[in-house]
Order: C-alpha cells, then sequence, then structure tokens
C-alpha cells in the first residue's frame, strides 16, 4: 500500500467545491441528493487544487450518519479512506455526537476494521431512519453499522 503524499491534505469543504464533490460522488457511484444541505459537515482530501477524495456527517442532535465516503479510483489504496473517516469521526466528536450510523452496499469490512459494528435498521434511531439515505437513497439490503463515540470510564 502506498502512503499518502505528504501534499495531500483534509479540510474543510467550501462551497464553490460542491460541484465537484457531486462529480466525484457520481464517479463512485455514490448518492449525492441531499449532500449540499450537509456541506459544513463535509471533508475534502486534496492534492493541490483537486479534490481526490471527501467524506460527510449528516448531524441529528446527539446521532450523526455518517456518508459520501469516497475516494477516486487513481487515489485508492493509499490509506485515504481511512483517514477521512477518522477526519469525520474526530467532526462527530467535536459536535458532541454519542453515535455515528452509516449504510454501505460495498464496504462493511473497511468499516468493520474502522471500528464500526453491524446493527439491524431496527436498533437505529428514528430521526437517522427518517433520513433520505436510510428512506430512498439506499436499499433495504445495505448493512446498517454504528460506532459508539462515548468514553467509558473505569474506576
Amino acid at each position: 500500500m502506498k502512503s499518502i503524499q505528504a501534499d495531500t491534505s483534509i479540510s474543510a469543504a467550501r462551497r464553490d467545491e460542491l460541484p465537484e464533490i457531486l462529480a466525484l460522488l457520481e464517479e463512485c457511484k455514490l448518492p449525492k441528493e441531499g449532500l449540499a444541505t450537509h456541506l459544513s459537515t463535509t471533508l475534502v482530501a486534496r492534492k493541490g487544487r483537486k479534490i481526490v477524495g471527501c467524506s460527510a456527517l449528516e448531524l441529528y442532535q446527539e446521532f450523526a450518519l455518517l456518508r459520501s465516503v469516497a475516494v477516486k479510483p487513481s487515489f485508492r489504496k493509499r490509506g485515504l479512506a481511512l483517514k477521512l473517516t477518522r477526519a469525520a469521526l474526530d467532526l462527530a466528536k467535536h459536535y458532541q455526537v454519542t453515535n455515528v450510523y452509516l449504510l454501505t452496499e460495498t464496504a462493511s469490512t473497511f468499516f468493520s476494521k474502522v471500528g464500526f459494528a453491524r446493527v439491524p435498521r431496527s436498533d437505529v434511531p428514528e430521526n437517522i431512519r427518517r433520513t433520505a439515505e436510510f428512506t430512498t437513497l439506499c436499499p433495504d439490503t445495505a448493512t446498517v453499522m454504528t460506532m459508539s463515540l462515548v468514553q467509558h470510564n473505569r474506576f
């Protein structure tokens, strides 16, 4: 696995980058719908001025939906998806999210390595189940996963 070059950085998406982010999601065959509403919690990986990856959160009180983790095919196998996922989880912690949920059709193995665990749809909070990802964008066959961000103190 190649490592990410030092000139690849992750930071908050800018409004003028939305078309490029949506094009990346289309290239990676991920849903684009609704992302513009959550641009303030979208992260992008840049190599120079070019966007090569992204991840986004939809915030719902103490819960978040992780979506749109995408990496340009020519930048895969370099740890960038992991870096984008961890950056999104750090952002979720910043917003005091207790649990992050996601839906995936192809990346359950990757997300389980990051620390997500499969859960039945019935275990997902109602405000997450009402999202477009759950109701219309992802099929019922998509794997549902979650990760708790709550630190348990041991005494």
